[in-house]
């Protein structure tokens, strides 16, 4: 493996980590990244056979390591999260959450999608507005909130403990960003616990089937927290990422409007995600000795999968930085695969194509009002700020 160093926090590389990923690429499927002191994957195959290969997992072979006590609340949720678990504790759990978590239940949210976006078009104001805070972030947060069954007026309160928490998965957390993300772990579980506990288990709302299958001893009460806070976490800050991104990319092109009608906008979700993915960096570590990339692993080894620049892999993708809604090719890497395939995709894309659609129909003259920034938050990826004028 090559040895390139590349700090995350570099504000260039934040902006643009693709000229990086492209270099690396020449160097081989696997190198060794400095900074993060561990090999990373940077080819389309390289990663997709990492995500699939169940010698490799999410938690060490020993398990997850002790949280420290300054961040035992923060663990008490973490150390029970799907994306912290394995084997048949994972199987048990993520079994339990698609039954309730069912296509049938997201796609039946679609009228209700398409009139929250309506109703916040609707308060548009006509002078330059942030669409982040106006459109991006309100859409999956609400949506969420409504499918736990807890009211819209606690969603202020959800985005804050949510940053507060996906700022632990950054790399070099400040102890101010620690003593954050623990309070508001918290917080969180300590509010979710009240609402489940107050739930009728014959409701019809996913916390209510949460708390059934407690009664049921299927799932313990942290069990339970933890699954709604991971739906609530995952589920909106990539959502918010990738609208954010979308919007941006559809509007340079000029054709925004063309792109998301109703017999395009599938095929133009598809490819906003693959160009520009709202998660860069999935680690696996390494159970049982294994080749990947023609690199020999043993047991112990922690591998950085860089889903961003597997979407970006000319290997699997021709001319991969043009943007071509339709385009042919293998499964994008932005929702992982195997075991750990992304529960929520199904509702992302739907709520994606919902919000592109109507946005577009309503506003085809949607301009930008100035530069966006990009967000210094490596490896989720997106807008801090997304100035428009409509």
């Amino acid at each position: 493996m090559q040895r390139l160093s590349q700090s995350p926090r570099d504000p260039d590389f934040v902006a643009d980590p693709y000229p990086f990923y492209d270099r690396a690429r020449r160097s081989g499927p696997v190198i060794w990244w400095e900074d993060y002191g561990m090999p990373a994957l940077v080819s389309h195959a390289a990663v997709i056979a990492a995500l699939k290969d169940r010698r490799l997992a999410r938690v060490p072979p020993d398990g997850l390591p002790p949280f420290p006590n300054t961040l035992a609340d923060f663990g008490r949720v973490e150390s029970l999260s799907l994306l912290s678990l394995d084997g048949p504790a994972h199987t048990r759990l993520r079994g339990q959450v698609l039954r309730d978590f069912t296509s049938r239940r997201i796609a039946g949210l679609g009228p209700e999608i398409e009139r929250l976006c309506h109703r916040l078009i609707d308060a548009f104001p006509a002078d330059p507005f942030d669409l982040i805070p106006a459109y991006c972030a309100p859409i999956p947060v609400i949506v969420i909130a409504r499918l736990l069954g807890v009211p819209d007026t606690a969603s202020d309160r959800l985005l804050a403990w949510s940053h507060a928490m996906v700022a632990m998965y950054r790399p070099g957390v400040a102890p101010t960003e620690a003593d954050a993300a623990n309070s508001a772990a918290a917080e969180f579980h300590a509010w979710l616990s009240d609402e489940a506990e107050a739930r009728d288990p014959r409701g019809t709302d996913l916390l209510s089937a949460l708390r059934a299958a407690e009664q049921d001893g299927v799932l313990s009460r942290d069990e339970t927290i933890a699954t709604a806070i991971l739906l609530l976490n995952a589920g909106h800050e990539a959502t918010v990422h990738a609208l954010g991104l979308s919007i941006a990319r559809l509007i340079s092109t000029g054709a925004g409007f063309r792109l998301t009608r109703p017999d395009q906008v599938s095929d133009t979700v598809e490819e906003c995600l693959r160009i520009d993915a709202p998660l860069h960096l999935f680690t696996r570590h390494v159970h049982a000795e294994t080749e990947i990339g023609d690199v020999r692993f043993q047991p112990g080894a922690q591998l950085a999968c860089l889903l961003g620049a597997a979407n970006r892999d000319p290997a699997a993708f021709p001319d991969p930085g043009a943007f071509r809604p339709g385009r042919a090719g293998v499964p994008l890497t932005s929702f992982g695969a195997g075991v750990h395939f992304c529960l929520g995709a199904p509702l992302a894309r739907l709520e994606m194509q919902i919000a592109l659609r109507v946005l577009f129909a309503r506003c085809p003259d949607i301009r930008l009002a100035a530069e966006p920034r990009i967000a210094d938050i490596y490896h989720f990826r997106g807008y801090q700020a997304l100035p428009v004028a409509v």
